[in-house]
């Protein structure tokens, strides 16, 4: 769990002043421990000798009454002794009175030589043995570290002794001290010592905090400007002015209105990035010199199957593992990417759900003062550009083929008008044969008919002038199909349709566009002479609307594939080849595009593709070369 600034200044000075506490209870406990053991053994020692006179006093008192010893037996002077200072009530006072004012001595004991106790504190020790005990002063003298073990371990008996003569040396007088005593003396002053380290402690932490509160506070709304600042809003006065942190939350407030300049190109720089990467039609990944993907374009995705967004950050092998054709191909498994060289353009099959497509590829390093920066991969659609090409080349010709019947139909159209007139007139002077006459009226139908064909020439040259309205594409589809139906019933085609209810409304031209459509549908309906599935739908594609109508008939010959949209091409007895021309034109118009899958003896699928968004209308000198690109609106 993380902490706050505060939290941690109070802790930390909460920890030194424990620290300062524990050494400071240490140096007083050791020399409390010192001090009572010392008092003890003082007091021990005057108890001690206190004993030692009173026992030499009762000794003379009993000599100077006549008592003494019934010989010079060691029994005798052991029962004379015993006798003298049992009965002795001075002596006797004193033992208890000592016994009963001082906490630590444990036991007044009067022994001979021998160890024979004489006379006790404990009256259940006399007569009996005492056992040796350590003299005081080996704990007086031991270390602080052993002296709290031995208090605080199991209770020991310490003494002191005095030896005392009766004519000779005859007994020794002990005074012992328990260190569990010891240890009960020293107790309420480290309870004491205790209480006043805690109270330190707790007074200091408080003490800590409310200074820490008062101190920091300032961090707090420079903490407030930083979140303010990551979120967009620059400050343009710093929080506080006060002190050291009054110069950092001024520093801050520069560096905020050096961010908001930043943003602002980074902005712009990053808008007009994407407007340039969302028209492209190539893909391409930048990857750094850890091998992350630092800019993939939109386009990408196609090629990969995954989102643009989805690549950004990840890991070249992640993106092209080892068995893709691609990383074989560009020499992509390897882990440093700084290593690799460049790798021209190559073709690579990738394989696909709608079978392989031809991907042309390649790698270029980057870089900057002579190091490697990363590299940048480029993938490009190969059969779209050979789309592109045929429809450009279909549109060369188409314009040449324009120009040349302009220019036809224009030096033919006078010939004809005189030719006519001359025809009338001939035929006023001709004599009424019936030979005659039939051949005058030869004359005039085929004048007729080649006067249709450069009237033909004539509206296909002619240019067209847009007239853009806001069209509902699904009521317009369902129109164009109300319109074809009796040609799709005459046909026995089974129609299936997929359109939206909604869609996008759209700037058209909406009678160019059901034309455009209408011959899609009559050229599928014609071509399907035994029946079969017309199929008409309608899907958003990025920033175009995709019209797809798609029929189970014989299918484009290879042969024919790249003349399908020639002016006067056609397959049909007594087709006038002008339908897919016208069609193609028009969605031109539109700076949409045409394409067509087919298969033979399965059928062909025919999308058109408009733009979303209404484009600025070709000049007429370009339209007749059917220019497919514009600007934008």
């Amino acid at each position: 769990m993380s902490l706050s600034l505060k939290n941690k200044f109070t802790l930390a000075t909460a920890a030194l002043v424990l620290l300062v506490v524990a050494v400071i209870s240490c140096l007083y406990v050791a020399k409390l421990t010192r001090q009572v053991i010392a008092q003890a053994n003082d007091r021990s020692n005057f108890v001690l000798h206190q004993v030692f006179d009173l026992a030499q006093e009762a000794l003379r008192e009993s000599a100077a009454r006549g008592a003494t010893p019934a010989s010079s037996n060691p029994a005798d002077i052991h029962d004379y002794v015993q006798q003298t200072l049992s009965t002795n009530p001075g002596l006797s006072a004193l033992i208890e009175s000592d016994i009963s004012f001082s906490a630590s001595i444990y036991e007044i004991t009067i022994t001979d030589n021998s160890g024979s106790v004489l006379l006790s504190s404990d009256s259940s020790l006399v007569g009996k043995t005492l056992q040796a005990r350590p003299n005081l002063s080996d704990l007086v003298q031991a270390p602080f570290a052993q002296q709290i073990r031995i208090l605080n371990g199991p209770p020991r008996v310490y003494e002191v002794s005095l030896p005392f003569n009766v004519s000779s040396p005859f007994g020794i007088i002990h005074v012992a001290l328990s260190s569990a005593l010891l240890r009960d003396e020293i107790l309420p002053g480290l309870r004491s010592a205790a209480w006043v380290a805690l109270a330190a402690v707790i007074l200091s932490t408080l003490f800590t905090a409310f200074v820490s509160q008062i101190a920091l506070a300032p961090l707090s709304r420079i903490s407030a400007q930083l979140d303010r600042i990551s979120a967009g809003e620059f400050d343009l006065e710093p929080v506080t002015k006060a002190g050291e942190l009054g110069q950092v939350s001024n520093k801050i407030s520069r560096i905020g209105q050096q961010l908001r300049d930043v943003r602002e190109i980074f902005s712009t720089l990053r808008e007009n990035m994407n407007q340039i990467m969302s028209g492209l039609e190539d893909g391409l990944l930048l990857f750094n010199v850890e091998g992350r993907a630092v800019l993939v374009s939109p386009s990408a995705e196609k090629f990969l199957d995954l989102g643009s967004e989805n690549l950004l950050g990840r890991k070249i092998e992640e993106i092209f593992p080892p068995n893709h054709p691609l990383s074989e191909a560009l020499h992509l498994d390897r882990a440093d990417v700084s290593a690799g060289g460049s790798v021209e353009q190559v073709e690579v099959q990738i394989p696909g759900e709608n079978g392989t497509r031809r991907v042309g590829a390649s790698v270029q390093p980057i870089q900057e003062n002579g190091t490697r920066m990363g590299v940048l991969v480029t993938l490009r659609d190969l059969e779209s550009m050979e789309r592109i090409g045929s429809q450009l080349r279909v549109s060369e010709r188409l314009a040449a083929l324009g120009r040349v019947t302009a220019g036809v139909a224009h030096e033919v159209k006078n010939p004809l008008n005189s030719m006519r007139v001359w025809l009338e007139v001939l035929k006023g002077n001709l004599p009424p044969e019936a030979e005659t006459q039939q051949a005058a009226k030869m004359l005039d139908s085929e004048i007729d008919r080649l006067d249709r064909v450069v009237k033909t020439f004539l509206e296909f040259s002619r240019p067209v002038e847009l007239e853009y309205e806001e069209v509902d594409l699904p009521t317009l589809l369902d129109h164009v199909l109300a319109s074809a139906k009796p040609s799709i019933d005459r046909a026995h085609v089974e129609l299936q349709t997929e359109i939206p209810a909604s869609f996008p409304s759209m700037e058209l031209d909406r009678g160019l566009i059901e034309q455009a459509v209408l011959n899609l549908i009559l050229n599928a309906c014609q071509s399907m002479t035994g029946g079969g599935r017309l199929l008409i739908s309608l899907r958003r594609v990025a920033d175009t609307a995709e019209i797809r109508v798609g029929d189970t008939g014989p299918g484009i010959t290879p042969e024919n594939r790249a003349k399908i949209f020639q002016l006067f091409f056609t397959t049909r007895k007594g087709g006038t080849g002008l339908g897919l021309a016208n069609t193609f034109r028009f969605v031109q118009l539109h700076n949409g595009s045409i394409e067509f899958d087919t298969e033979v003896g399965r059928g062909t699928t025919f999308r058109v593709e408009l733009p979303l968004v209404r484009v600025t209308p070709v000049p007429a000198t370009y339209r007749d070369y059917g220019q497919p690109f514009a600007k934008r609106a």
